[in-house]
């Protein structure tokens, strides 16, 4: 008789991407033409335009769920991914890449249809990315994909608001969404970045109202999704919207709202910051390890705030030191 399979503290669902990351100047920046800290979509011919101005990179596999689940990984979770990518050579080096620091990933890669997605990052001297994202074979994600039998067995599901663009992927989340919950478990979101919130504003108001009982967002996502200016305003109406937020706000650390109270989660103090690339998905991974644990809402919010400030401390999107160690204790 087969043994049961073993629990998972997190399942995520994004877009499955290379990131090239290069740091850049002020003036290249906007000589590309992009909004500085935006996260643009493009289409093939431009990322490879692009790609062919920048200056020296890092590549790694990537993608904003796929750097989250490497953190919980890292702090010793149990995690697994699912996310498109094309066979060829970046599918293939993205799929190794993900396995070889501990998380699962048994997507089935496409055989036609587009390359396998990658982002390409412009870190300035402030230590802000600016990303143009080619999302390729990772767009064409679909419910079909999602394995019922993986959500049921994660006491967490982390859907990435970078992959609501593409319709199927929307029914995906939804699909999921309602495996998770129907299995008893927990569901979870990141609002990625405000021009995401902007296109899709009521379609994450109905998954963040009646889907979803985690949310992250930082200061100008969450004020995006309610359409006000003021972060308070914001942090008052997110309130009665979902059992749990999680509110990152740069250097002045995090909010925590659930269980009728509010936790104010001071930033984990640095040397210097090199690279703000992946600090969110991080913060993610640090929060839901904790959540997935039993741990209470503000160590859930350290844990994040470690994790964070881990990654921002060098460039790239993943942790370099393992983030079990770093957090001692408080990692369980």
């Amino acid at each position: 008789m087969a043994e049961p399979a073993t629990e998972l503290d997190v399942v995520a669902v994004g877009n499955a991407l290379v990131d090239v990351l290069s740091h850049a100047s002020e003036q290249f920046v906007a000589d590309q033409g992009v909004p500085k800290g935006s996260m643009q979509l493009v289409d093939e011919a431009r990322a490879r335009a692009l790609y062919d101005a920048m200056g020296p990179a890092v590549e790694i596999s990537g993608g904003s769920a796929a750097n989250t689940v490497v953190g919980v990984a890292s702090f010793g979770g149990r995690a697994q991914y699912v996310g498109k990518v094309r066979d060829d050579q970046l599918g293939e080096v993205f799929a190794h890449d993900l396995r070889a620091t501990g998380v699962g990933y048994s997507t089935p890669a496409a055989r036609s249809g587009p390359a396998t997605g990658r982002c390409l990052i412009l870190i300035t001297p402030d230590a802000q990315r600016t990303m143009q994202t080619f999302l390729g074979a990772s767009s064409h994600l679909a419910a079909s994909d999602v394995d019922p039998e993986l959500v049921r067995r994660a006491k967490i599901l982390y859907l990435e608001g970078y992959l609501f663009d593409p319709p199927a992927a929307q029914e995906a989340f939804r699909v999921a969404a309602g495996l998770a919950h129907a299995a008893g478990r927990k569901v979870a979101l990141t609002l990625s970045d405000p021009f995401c919130v902007d296109r899709h504003r009521d379609a994450f108001l109905d998954l963040v109202e009646h889907h979803v009982d985690v949310l992250f967002a930082n200061e100008a996502e969450i004020c995006a999704l309610y359409k006000v200016n003021d972060f308070d305003a914001a942090l008052q109406r997110v309130r009665g919207h979902c059992e749990v937020a999680a509110l990152t706000r740069s250097a002045q650390g995090s909010v925590v709202v659930g269980n009728g109270a509010v936790h104010v989660i001071d930033a984990h103090k640095v040397d210097a910051v090199v690279d703000t690339t992946g600090a969110g998905d991080l913060y993610a991974a640090g929060f839901l390890v904790g959540l997935s644990r039993g741990r209470d809402l503000s160590t859930c919010g350290r844990l994040g705030a470690l994790a964070a400030a881990e990654v921002i401390s060098h460039v790239g999107a993943r942790p370099v030191q393992p983030l079990a160690r770093l957090a001692g204790a408080l990692a369980g």
